[in-house]
C-alpha cells in the first residue's frame, strides 16, 4: 500500500506542533493468507486487553487512548467554526421532541402498562395505572415501577435494556448496560414495596422471559467471548451460580435468543446465524419444563414459531418457499414430517413476521416494497387487509400483552407524516386513533413532498429510493442531498417519520434513503443478491442511485454526503474508495470497514455467525479473495478523497473502536489530496452511542454539523 504524503500526513504527530491531525505511528504486522502477503500498519491500534475494554474502559492502554483522544481533539478544533450551527441544530431537534411525551397504555389483567418521559428526561418511567378507572373515563393512581433517570443519574452512560412484569403483576425483572459494551445486569423489583430483590444475574443479553407462576424467569447468558450462547432459569431467592441450564449452543457461529409466543404459553429458544434457525419450547406452565425441539437445524432453512390452541403455527422458507410461507404443525409432533401449509408461498411477497391473537392468525408482509398487515381469521380462511395508499410509508404492530382480544394496536407513518397510532377492532374494521406524534415547535405535513423512485443498476436491477424535501425546494440540481444506505442482513430501511433529519431538509437538502440490495425491499432475493460473492452489487446499486439523483436534478454530483453506520458504514468506505468525486462528504457511523481482519479472526464476538453473510475467508480462498477485494480498510489507494467523518464508540463489541481508527489512519497516509479526514470516538457509549434521547442529539448535530459544511463552505484549512 502506498503511503504517499498529503496534506494531512505531512503533519507531526499528535505530541508535536498544533498543525495538523494525529499521524498513527505506523508498526509493521505482516502475515500471508491464502498465498497473499498482507501488512497492517496500524494493528497495533486493537488493544491485546479489548475484552477488558468493554467492561472496563479505564484499562485501554495509554498509548491507544492518547491517539484517540487526539483524535477526538482534532475533529474538535475542524469542526470548531461550527459550534454555533451544532448548538443550533440540537436545538431545533430538541424543539421536535415532545418532553414529557408518552406512550398510549396497553392493557394486561387488572393494569394498563406504559412508560412515559417527565419534562427534561433523558431516560424513560416505566408505569402503570388501574384499568378499572380507565375504563370509567377516571384514570387511576400512576406507579411508576422504574424510574430510569435515577438509575441512570451518577453514570456516564445507561440503557435499559428490558423492562417486564411477571404474569401476577408481583414483579418487574429489568436490566440495564452501564458501558455500552452490551453486557445487561438483570434485577428484580417488588412493585408493592418499589425496592429490588437481592437477585442480581451479571452477564446477560437483557431479555427476561417469567414462568407463569413467576417463581422463575428465563434469561440468556453471555460467554468469555461475548456471544450469546447459554439460556438459564433463575428461581428468585438463589445465587446465580444455581441457575438451571436449559440450552447451551457449542457451535460459535450460532447465536442464542429468547422469546415468547403471544399466548405465554411457551419461552421460545431460538438458535441460529444470518441463514438458519432451530427452536426449542419450553412449556412456561410447568415451572420445571424442559425444552423440545421443533425442528432440527438444517443449513439454509429458517422458522420461527407462534402458537393457537393445539397447533404451532410456523413462519418458515422451508421447500423452496424463499419469501416465506405459514404451515402448522400439532404441538405434540412438531417435526416437519407434520407441517401443513396455511399461507401459502407466493414469489415476491415477503411475509416479514406473524402474530397470533384468539381465533386469528395477523402477518405483516411486503410486496413491491410497501407493506401491509393481513388478518386471517383460522375459523374459515377469510382475510382483510390493513394497507395505505401512499407512495411510500411505514407500516408495524404493536403486539401488547393480551391474546384474547379483538383489538390490534397499528403504527403508520410516511417521512413527512408523523406517527399515528391506531386501534384497529378486528371485528368490525373500525380504526381509532390513539395517538398522534406532536412536534411541538411545529410541523406541516403539507410544507413536504414525499417520492419513491427507482434508479437503474448496471446489470439492469431497479434501485428503489425513498425522496423526501421541502415543496419550494428547486430541483434544478442546485440542491445538497444526504443519502442514506445499509443493504445488509435482510434489514430493510423504512420510510418512517424521522424529527432529526427535517434539519437538513429545511436547510434545502433532499434527503434519500436508497434501498439496496442487501435488505429485503424487494423480496428475499434481494438479499441474496447483495451478500457474499455478490456484494458488490450493494455498492453499485448505491453508487447507482446517487448518480441517477444527481442526472435527474435532485441534486448533482459533488453536492451529495453520504451516510450509513455499522454494516452501513462499509458501505461508506467501499464508494469512497469506488467513487470519491461523486461525494461532497461521507458519514460513517460505527463503520464496518476491517472487513478482511475482522472476519479473519474467530476470536471476535460476531465473526463466526457473519460467515454466511460475507463468507469465510479462513476456510475458503475464494471467499478470502472476494472479501479482500472490497474490504474498505484494504482498498485505500493513493487518490483524492472527499470529507470523511468517522465516529465509533470505545465499548462498541460489535463494530469494534479500532476499525475507523485505523482506517482514518491508512486514509490519511495513502490519499493524495481532499479532505479533511476527522475521527471522533464516544469514549463512554458502544454501537448505538450515547443512551439518552437529548444527549445523542450531540452526535447527530455533528453529522449534520459536517454536511452542512462539507455542501457549503468546507474546510479552508483542510
Amino acid at each position: 500500500m502506498s503511503r504517499r504524503a498529503t496534506p494531512q500526513a505531512s503533519a507531526p504527530k499528535a505530541s508535536g506542533r498544533r498543525s495538523g491531525p494525529p499521524i498513527a505511528d505506523v508498526r509493521p504486522q505482516p502475515r500471508t493468507v491464502h498465498g497473499v502477503a498482507l501488512t497492517d500498519d496500524y494493528a497495533w491500534l486493537r488493544a491485546e486487553n479489548w475484552r477488558d475494554v468493554l467492561r472496563e474502559p479505564d484499562l485501554l492502554a495509554p498509548d491507544i487512548r492518547a491517539h484517540l483522544e487526539a483524535e477526538n481533539a482534532w475533529c474538535d478544533r475542524m469542526m470548531k467554526p461550527t459550534r454555533a450551527l451544532q448548538r443550533a441544530l440540537i436545538v431545533e431537534m430538541r424543539g421536535r421532541i415532545k418532553e414529557d411525551d408518552s406512550e398510549p397504555p396497553q392493557p394486561d389483567g387488572p393494569f394498563l402498562y406504559y412508560q412515559r418521559y417527565r419534562r427534561g428526561g433523558e431516560h424513560p418511567l416505566i408505569c402503570r395505572r388501574p384499568r378499572e378507572g380507565s375504563r370509567k373515563g377516571r384514570p387511576g393512581r400512576e406507579q411508576i415501577m422504574l424510574d430510569v433517570d435515577a438509575l441512570a443519574a451518577d453514570s456516564e452512560f445507561f440503557d435499559l435494556g428490558d423492562a417486564v412484569h411477571s404474569p401476577d403483576h408481583r414483579l418487574l425483572a429489568w436490566s440495564a448496560d452501564g458501558a455500552g459494551s452490551e453486557l445487561f445486569t438483570l434485577r428484580v423489583r417488588d412493585l408493592a414495596s418499589g425496592e429490588d430483590l437481592p437477585d442480581r444475574i451479571e452477564n446477560t443479553s437483557g431479555e427476561a422471559i417469567w414462568t407463569q407462576d413467576a417463581s422463575a424467569f428465563v434469561y440468556v447468558a453471555l460467554d468469555g467471548e461475548h456471544r450469546p450462547s447459554r439460556v438459564l432459569r433463575h428461581r428468585l431467592g438463589t445465587p446465580q451460580a444455581a441457575d438451571e441450564l436449559l440450552y447451551e449452543e457449542s457451535d460459535p457461529g450460532v447465536f442464542v435468543d429468547i422469546d415468547e409466543t403471544q399466548s405465554q404459553r411457551f419461552l421460545l429458544i431460538a438458535a441460529g446465524d444470518h441463514e438458519t434457525s432451530e427452536v426449542r419450547v419450553v412449556d412456561l406452565a410447568d415451572p420445571a419444563g424442559q425444552p423440545r425441539l421443533v425442528a432440527a437445524r438444517k443449513t439454509g432453512r429458517q422458522y420461527e414459531i407462534e402458537h393457537h390452541g393445539d397447533d404451532l403455527l410456523i413462519l418458515t422458507n422451508a421447500d423452496g418457499a424463499e419469501d416465506f410461507k405459514i404451515v402448522t404443525a400439532p404441538i405434540d409432533a412438531p417435526d416437519p414430517a407434520n407441517w401443513r401449509e396455511l399461507v401459502p408461498h407466493v414469489p415476491g411477497r415477503l411475509i416479514i413476521s406473524h402474530l397470533c391473537l384468539r381465533g386469528r392468525l395477523i402477518r405483516m408482509e411486503r410486496e413491491d416494497g410497501l407493506p401491509r398487515i393481513v388478518i386471517r381469521a383460522l375459523a374459515d380462511g377469510s382475510e382483510s387487509r390493513i394497507a395505505f395508499d401512499e407512495e411510500s410509508y411505514a407500516l408495524g404492530l404493536d403486539p401488547g400483552f393480551e391474546f384474547d382480544t379483538d383489538r390490534l394496536r397499528v403504527i403508520y407513518a410516511s417521512m413527512a407524516r408523523p406517527t399515528e397510532v391506531f386501534d384497529y377492532d378486528m371485528a368490525t374494521g373500525e380504526r381509532t386513533l390513539v395517538k398522534r406524534q406532536e412536534v411541538p415547535s411545529g410541523h406541516d405535513p403539507e410544507a413536504y413532498t414525499v417520492r419513491r423512485i427507482f434508479a437503474t443498476a448496471p446489470d439492469g436491477e431497479t434501485v428503489p429510493v425513498s425522496l423526501l424535501h421541502r415543496r419550494d425546494t428547486p430541483l434544478d440540481g442546485s440542491a445538497p442531498c444526504l443519502l442514506y444506505g445499509y443493504g445488509a442482513y435482510g434489514s430493510a430501511m423504512s420510510a418512517a417519520f424521522r424529527t432529526r433529519p427535517l434539519s437538513l431538509v429545511d436547510r434545502g437538502f433532499v434527503y434519500a434513503i436508497a434501498h439496496i440490495r442487501g435488505g429485503t425491499e424487494k423480496g428475499w432475493r434481494w438479499y441474496r443478491d447483495g451478500k457474499r460473492e455478490k456484494k458488490s452489487n450493494t455498492f453499485t446499486d448505491f453508487i447507482a442511485v446517487a448518480e441517477m439523483l444527481a442526472a435527474e436534478g435532485y441534486t448533482a454530483r459533488g453536492r451529495i454526503v453520504a451516510q450509513g453506520g455499522s454494516a452501513g458504514g462499509m458501505l461508506m468506505g467501499a464508494i469512497a474508495n469506488m467513487a470519491p468525486a461523486l461525494f461532497a462528504g461521507i458519514v460513517a457511523e460505527v463503520p464496518f470497514v476491517d472487513v478482511t481482519n475482522t472476519i479473519l479472526d474467530e476470536t471476535l464476538p460476531l465473526t463466526p455467525m457473519e460467515w454466511p453473510e460475507w463468507g469465510d475467508p479462513i476456510r475458503d480462498a475464494q471467499a478470502f479473495r472476494t472479501i479482500l477485494a472490497y474490504s474498505p480498510y484494504d482498498n485505500v489507494r493513493a487518490q483524492a478523497y472527499p470529507p470523511i467523518l468517522a465516529m465509533g464508540g470505545l465499548t462498541d463489541p460489535r463494530v469494534t473502536y479500532w476499525e475507523p481508527a485505523k482506517w482514518v489512519a491508512r486514509l490519511r497516509a495513502t490519499m493524495t489530496g481532499g479532505g479533511p479526514i476527522l475521527l471522533h470516538t464516544n469514549m463512554d457509549a458502544g454501537h448505538a452511542g450515547s443512551a439518552g434521547r437529548f444527549d445523542s442529539l450531540k452526535e447527530t448535530a455533528l453529522a449534520y454539523a459536517f454536511a452542512i459544511t462539507a455542501t457549503g463552505a468546507g474546510w479552508p484549512d483542510a
